[in-house]
């Protein structure tokens, strides 16, 4: 549990180092590109071998109806991610549309994971990234939408979601996770 623990305290630090120590950040130019992205590659493999690795309670396990609520929030979330890239009609609607891709995956995972490495991690990041957004917005209080793009680009969206969803449940499949139920 000790390393699933620090791999979402490393992800916590890794993203708020810029936030929490700006002219540090600011000083080390590109070389703190560098860092953070070394020290998110870390705690991800922490998180990875922390949550193999961790045991504790369960409180309740995958049923068919929450795997098909956990698939509908994946492409979900996936498609936030999609429009966020694409600046389609929904991100100019949502001013974050990646940290709500990130929480609605966060919470399609708690629904199937009802155990406490589950919670901690899932928990963990989903808390973060409703922690990023208060942050963001109260560091910049003024949103302006992007600028409309073409209707081709919301099509790219749908696309690019379709096929990131095939891929993302084709490497569950092939890490022993079933996400069809």
């Amino acid at each position: 549990m000790t390393f699933l623990i620090l791999g979402v305290a490393l992800w916590w630090a890794a993203h708020f180092f810029k936030r929490v120590a700006p002219d540090v950040r600011a000083g080390m130019g590109e070389a703190g590109k560098g860092l953070v992205t070394g020290l998110l590659i870390v705690s991800i493999g922490l998180m990875y071998w922390g949550y193999g690795q961790a045991a504790g309670p369960v409180w309740w396990g995958r049923s068919a109806a929450l795997v098909g609520i956990n698939n509908l929030l994946m492409v979900l979330a996936i498609y936030f991610y999609a429009v966020s890239g694409s600046k389609t009609w929904l991100a100019r609607k949502v001013r974050h549309p990646q940290l709500t891709g990130f929480k609605l995956w966060a919470v399609a995972h708690l629904l199937v994971n009802g155990d406490l490495r589950g919670f901690i991690l899932f928990g963990g990041l989903l808390a973060w990234a409703v922690v990023s957004v208060i942050v963001i917005n109260r560091a910049q209080p003024e949103w302006v939408p992007p600028a409309p793009r073409p209707v081709a680009k919301e099509f790219v969206a749908i696309a690019a979601t379709v096929v990131v969803t095939v891929v993302v449940m084709l490497l569950h499949n092939w890490l022993g996770v079933r996400p069809w139920g």
